[in-house]
């Protein structure tokens, strides 16, 4: 099943449940999937959807930590649920000890040695942890693991 096929489902869903974060949330993950099919052309793949929700999930944990460092804490718990329904979309996401072990892996595989292969590492690990780990939590793995 398609992502925008799930969508329209869970549309369904929340609205005969009168759930109103889901259904805006859901709303705005199919206006992002919709958007990105036109941009594109054709209908999205896998990749291509899993893009555009981490996309979706990256934007509303940024707006978290903003709204928290202005003191805005009232808008926090909204966004929360909306991170929450965008999650149910994605695959499940790897725990810091899953991102290590494959660095690592990776570090050996590629030679790296130092900092200065920071970038060959990281060109080598995100395409094996791609939508399933935050694109931060992989950096600073990696940092730490090279320093």
């Amino acid at each position: 099943m398609s992502l925008l096929d799930s969508l329209n489902n869970d549309l369904k869903a929340a609205m005969k449940a009168h759930d109103k974060k889901t259904l805006s949330t859901v709303r705005m993950l199919k206006s992002a999937a919709t958007n990105e099919q036109i941009k594109v052309g054709h209908t999205l793949t896998s990749d291509e959807e899993i893009a555009v929700l981490s996309r979706e999930l990256k934007q509303r944990k940024d707006s978290v930590a903003e709204f928290s460092a202005a003191g805005r804490e009232d808008l926090v718990p909204g966004l929360e649920k909306e991170i929450e329904v965008v999650q149910r979309y994605l695959p499940k996401q790897l725990g810091e000890d899953e991102v290590k072990t494959i660095v690592r892996e990776t570090i050996q595989r590629v030679g790296a040695t130092s900092k200065a292969d920071f970038g060959k590492v990281m060109g080598a690990v995100m395409p094996q942890v791609k939508g399933q780990a935050d694109g931060k939590l992989v950096n600073s793995v990696v940092k730490s693991l090279l320093s």
